[in-house]
């Protein structure tokens, strides 16, 4: 079959990851009596789940979340969850298994995916993993630091010292106990912040001499797949679809929260677009201003995760548009031929 020349951004190759040699199949001697597992990751509104269901319906595959906030129940319309239409088309897993009043972990993902994927392969169906938290699929390929658990009181000492102190004055503390971490992360970026205080604090060792020390990574045989469109593209999207989110009850959805009494910290609540709407629900701006700042953050969130896979992740086949058909007929190719050469080389 003809592909465009446009569409495919790159084939297979060589990369980085984390400062380390990241070797894929193209150069490494794959594991071809391993089970497979597609990955399809992007940046929100790229159209993973559209491209996830279309080749699970025709693949008999099983959907699995890796995007951080589906997981949560509470945020099924702000997370852009898949809806009832979707889900009875194909199998889904891990979508909407979290209390917003929880704290979601990569650890704890991790280890709810591999049963599912177990699951899907005991059930004779392909597993998809699909989402845009790049630390969640990282773990998966790559494995997990066995970072011991970190004790409450030290993660309720890490948020209220991040809230009483703010970004910056946090990060200086920081410095004083992990001095590479804090020169690595902005001030804005409390989750990793607190995480490396927590980790530290805890535990004495900075994070990244544990995640030095990563645990084996399932042997489960990898194809992947990176949605980056043109960031013109994929602001337009991001724009719409937020402004469907409104029309389809988002203020609702954020009111009920508001009215939990939630601690502000928790992922949940940070999620893009609730903290501008809950400003709106406060009586702080009008839904206009509201929705418009929620836009500039789902932007900014995106240019992040387009950033991140740009430089963390080595996937086997980079596509350089949005969801569309031109797209499903390259992906189905390729992954076509990555499960036949498996079937070929075992018989």
């Amino acid at each position: 079959m003809a592909l465009r020349k446009n569409l495919i951004l790159r084939r297979p190759r060589r990369g980085r990851l984390d400062g380390r040699k990241a070797l894929i199949s193209s150069t490494t001697a794959p594991n071809l009596s391993a089970q497979p597992v597609i990955i399809i990751a992007g940046p929100t509104a790229s159209g993973k789940s559209a491209l996830a269901l279309e080749l699970a319906a025709a693949l008999s595959g099983t959907i699995i979340n890796a995007d951080s906030l589906q997981v949560y129940r509470d945020l099924r319309i702000l997370s852009a969850r898949p809806d009832d239409a979707a889900m009875g088309r194909a199998p889904h897993r891990l979508y909407g298994v979290l209390d917003a009043g929880e704290r979601g972990s990569v650890g704890q993902w991790r280890e709810l995916a591999a049963a599912e994927i177990a699951a899907a392969h005991a059930a004779g169906r392909l597993p998809i993993v699909v989402g845009g938290a790049g630390l969640y699929l990282r773990a998966l390929q790559y494995g997990l630091a066995a970072i011991p658990p970190i004790p409450p009181t030290i993660r309720t000492e890490a948020f209220g010292l991040h809230e009483r102190l703010g970004g910056a004055g946090f990060r200086d503390l920081l410095a004083a106990l992990d001095p590479a971490a804090a020169a690595r992360l902005p001030p804005g970026d409390s989750q990793r912040l607190t995480r490396a205080f927590e980790v530290v604090r805890a535990t004495g060792v900075p994070i990244n001499d544990w995640r030095r020390q990563t645990a084996a990574a399932p042997t489960y045989r990898f194809a992947s797949l990176l949605l980056m469109p043109h960031r013109t593209a994929l602001y337009a999207a991001c724009d719409a679809r937020f402004r469907r989110m409104i029309a389809a009850g988002a203020l609702d959805e954020a009111a009920a929260l508001a009215a939990r009494g939630l601690d502000p910290s928790l992922p949940a609540m940070k999620a893009v677009g609730v903290p501008e709407l809950l400003r709106h629900l406060h009586g702080e701006m009008s839904l206009n201003e509201a929705v418009g700042l929620a836009i500039q953050a789902t932007r900014r969130y995106a240019k992040r995760q387009m950033t991140w896979f740009r430089h963390q992740m080595v996937a086997d086949l980079v596509l350089g548009e949005q969801y569309s058909e031109s797209l499903l007929r390259c992906s189905r190719h390729f992954i076509d031929a990555f499960l036949l050469t498996r079937r070929t080389e075992l018989t």
